[in-house]
């Protein structure tokens, strides 16, 4: 395998594969999906790069973006990247708070813009931000305020760089591009505190490369892709540039909300996802399984048990299994499983790889038992994204896979994780004191996870910053809880409350949905939805699952309290970061009325 230098990775891409489609993005006003060949990606790129040297940009100048997913954002990537510059990815979602602080933090002159919230979200603090000088809308939509003088669409940035005028200064650039240069500054959204931007050289995303290729043996020029998950997460950004560096086709969904129509026009061979993508296709298993009756039911109960079998309890440690359940399989793949891999639209799929959070067991067995090839993996933003990954043959449900190669792990204190490796950063931007306290002067980086070791895996046991001490002095892990609870079919999202509390109470965002249909099944009159979220029989339903669902755990972590909100946890009001993990200070500032009410009633 050849290994180019980001600066130049998509041009000799280009001259490799020429034609062939190397991005797509869908047309919405006509439902079509453009392709674009890596010719034209290269071209584009080169057209980018020229621009930037128009506009004025520096070497290792920081350039931010502030978008959707969309195509441009490999455009401005790349086309920085021939001119040494560094890309700082925003997420689409950021407040204009938020994006005061990056701008200001990393002194960013030029930002790109997506569509009409991000252009109205970074205009609003134009004047609160001294270093910045220009927006460019990505989107030709977007309707600027009439006040604005200085902003200008992607389309006119672009033919700054038409005819390539400033060819002789990007060659000069790029040719002084080295691995030691800076490629990305992503900014952690943080649960506690201000963000934290952390610094990615290209020699990062080089081994990433590197040691994937040694682990993913399977993917190929053949693959596609399908890019869903923002790229501002470093789990998608490297994944993209890894497509990129392995020649795979890149189908770029611009709305998140679309997903489930995109994947299958497209029906792509990978993809990126989080655990919450698995969990919602199990809860509509399952809610089919217990829709159907007769034979019908029985087949697909079978279907998954002969799944478990075959895939589990032999293909997973390597034996070869019996005759018999073999027979069963290939036949329940040609029916159950083909139907529903066709349904979710990967009936195509190689892999598919799942981070970002910790994967319930019985979500995992079930993927697995279907014969759909999830795998789990764990990283950092802080470690260029993947550090260990599950192997086809020989891994613990419930493991975050192995090491791998090129990357040291050991378990430090309090059963800390720790990392040693060059895809680590080496830092964080402008903050030296945040740095010293991570990285050890020997080169040993302080995750705060926690895990341990088992048969040559990796298993995490929590976020050692998330444990809650009770005020009886036990201490309860809140994610294992809530892991644990939201795979249950009427559990959308919750919160365990528990720190320096006499006991572990939880607040609770149910699925709407579930919950009215039960109400009419029951016969449950009520006006709306906080009323009904209070019925004795809507708060006994809750009981009864919760209390089946936290057996495993010790007397002192389970549940002894629970409120149902009528409202869902939101980015909005802070209580969620940009990749859906909770925020739990912002979660018991917002909430402290309901949390104390469930206290009290305790105690009388």
């Amino acid at each position: 395998m050849t290994y180019h230098h980001l600066s130049v990775l998509v041009h000799r891409q280009a001259e490799k594969y020429g034609d062939k489609v190397a991005l797509k993005y869908r047309d919405y006003e006509t439902a079509q999906w453009i392709p674009i060949s890596w010719k034209q990606f290269s071209g584009t790129v080169r057209q980018a790069a020229n621009a930037f040297v128009a506009l004025g940009v520096e070497e290792q100048e920081n350039i931010g973006i502030f978008s959707q997913n969309k195509p441009e954002w490999f455009y401005v990537d790349f086309g920085a990247f021939a001119n040494r510059a560094v890309t700082i990815p925003f997420y689409a979602t950021s407040s204009p708070a938020q994006a005061q602080y990056i701008i200001n933090d990393a002194q960013i002159r030029f930002l790109f813009v997506g569509e009409q919230y991000q252009y109205d979200a970074a205009f609003s603090i134009f004047g609160f931000c001294t270093s910045l000088q220009q927006l460019i809308i990505f989107d030709r939509s977007v309707v600027k305020d009439p006040r604005d003088v200085s902003s200008i669409y992607f389309d006119e940035f672009m033919a700054m760089g038409e005819g390539l005028p400033h060819n002789d200064t990007v060659e000069e650039r790029t040719e002084r591009a080295s691995y030691d240069d800076l490629a990305n500054i992503l900014y952690t959204s943080g649960t506690t505190g201000e963000p934290k931007g952390v610094m990615l050289h290209h020699s990062c995303y080089l081994e990433q490369f590197h040691t994937h290729d040694d682990r993913l043996t399977t993917m190929s020029d053949k693959d596609v892709s399908m890019n869903f998950l923002p790229l501002t997460h470093v789990f998608e950004k490297a994944w993209c540039y890894l497509c990129i560096h392995k020649g795979v086709q890149i189908c770029i969904n611009l709305r998140p909300a679309d997903i489930q129509t995109t994947i299958k026009e497209i029906r792509p061979t990978l993809m990126c996802s989080v655990p919450r993508f698995w969990e919602k296709v199990y809860a509509g298993v399952q809610e089919k399984i217990n829709e159907t009756t007769g034979l019908k039911k029985a087949l697909m109960l079978d279907a998954i048990r002969v799944g478990r079998i075959h895939n589990l309890d032999y293909l997973r440690l390597g034996k070869t299994p019996p005759v018999m359940n073999q027979l069963k399989y290939k036949f329940y793949e040609k029916t159950i499983y083909s139907l529903l891999k066709k349904t979710i639209g990967i009936e195509n799929g190689n892999f598919f790889p799942t981070a970002g959070a910790a994967v319930p067991d019985e979500i995992n067995e079930f993927v697995h038992s279907v014969g759909i090839n999830m795998v789990v993996g764990y990283g950092l933003t802080e470690s260029t994204a993947t550090v260990s990954c599950t192997l086809p043959v020989g891994y613990d449900i419930g493991s975050v896979g192995v090491v791998l190669p090129g990357i040291e792990v050991k378990i430090g204190e309090d059963n800390e994780i720790l990392l040693r490796g060059k895809s680590i950063t080496k830092g964080y931007y402008k903050k030296a004191e945040a740095t010293a306290a991570a990285i050890e002067p020997d080169g040993w980086f302080h995750t705060g996870d926690a895990g341990y070791f088992k048969n040559g895996q990796l298993f995490l046991t929590e976020r050692i910053k998330d444990l809650f001490k009770t005020s009886n002095g036990k201490y309860v892990a809140p994610q294992a809880l809530e892991t644990k609870l939201v795979i249950d079919r009427y559990i959308d999202q919750i919160a365990i409350i528990a720190d320096q509390r006499k006991f572990v109470s939880a607040l609770i965002v149910p699925v709407y949905g579930f919950v009215k249909e039960y109400a009419e099944e029951k016969g449950i009159k009520y006006k709306d939805m906080e009323e009904l979220l209070k019925h004795p029989k809507i708060v006994g339903l809750f009981r009864a699952r919760i209390d089946t669902l936290q057996q495993q755990f010790a007397h002192y972590e389970q549940i002894k309290r629970f409120t149902l909100l009528p409202e869902p946890f939101s980015m909005e009001r802070g209580e969620l970061t940009n990749t859906l993990k909770l925020k739990r200070s912002v979660v018991a500032k917002n909430y402290s009325e309901q949390i104390e009410k469930m206290y009290e009633e305790n105690e009388k």
